[in-house]
């Protein structure tokens, strides 16, 4: 199948899913679930697969068995490239319209500290200050999950502090909904959004590395 846009009714789909997160919308709804957002998600990551790998479409159910929300569907349809490092590539649609994310979103401890290290170093957390400021500069939104407090070791005066406080490492940019979205433009968009965040994986993947903490 050959991607075509997201047609509009997939966001009619989620404005309505919002509104009614129940088995019995999902139900009566299904089938434009599956014509507006699964076939063109999964015809999307197929084009995309030859340059940045195979991707991992999510299941549209809420796992709840601890949550205190107990809707039992996802508001979003989302998929994800695992990288190196912990790194990945990052795709979503819903009523807000399109989101795309990269970076690492979860971080062993010896990932962190293995980051921290290379934050602190002369030349190569300068190099990292200059790739975040320039997808800042580009309507990029950067995260970190940043503790409160200075990390031990590192000095309160480093020029690099409030890097150091991070536990992860991404980047996110809201395109929202736009009139591109139903047409081919969109894989455009989308393969120009993940390549742009290339230089933030490689430096994520040479500098973060396997972790030894998930292997335990």
């Amino acid at each position: 199948m050959t991607f075509a846009g997201f047609p509009e009714r997939a966001l009619v789909f989620y404005e309505g899913l919002e509104a009614d997160n129940s088995k019995t919308y999902w139900t009566d709804h299904r089938a434009m679930y599956d014509e507006c957002i699964k076939a063109p998600m999964e015809a999307l990551l197929a084009e995309l697969a030859p340059e940045f790998g195979e991707a991992k479409f999510f299941r549209p159910y809420r796992d709840v068995r601890f949550a205190k929300d107990k809707t039992p569907y996802k508001t979003h349809a989302g998929a994800v490239v695992h990288g190196a490092g912990g790194g990945g590539l990052y795709v979503q649609i819903s009523a807000a319209g399109l989101l795309l994310g990269g970076g690492a979103w979860r971080l062993e401890t010896d990932q962190v500290q293995q980051m921290r290290r290379a934050i602190a170093d002369d030349h190569l957390g300068p190099a990292l200050e200059d790739e975040l400021a320039g997808l800042r500069k580009a309507s990029w939104e950067i995260g970190g999950n940043p503790v409160k407090t200075r990390p031990h070791g590192y000095d309160s005066e480093h020029p690099r502090l409030e890097l150091l406080r991070f536990r992860t490492l991404s980047a996110a940019r809201d395109y929202g909904d736009q009139p591109w979205l139903t047409s081919r433009d969109a894989l455009s968009r989308v393969r120009r959004g993940w390549r742009r965040l290339a230089p933030l994986n490689d430096w994520i993947a040479t500098h973060l590395g396997s972790t030894a903490d998930r292997a335990r």
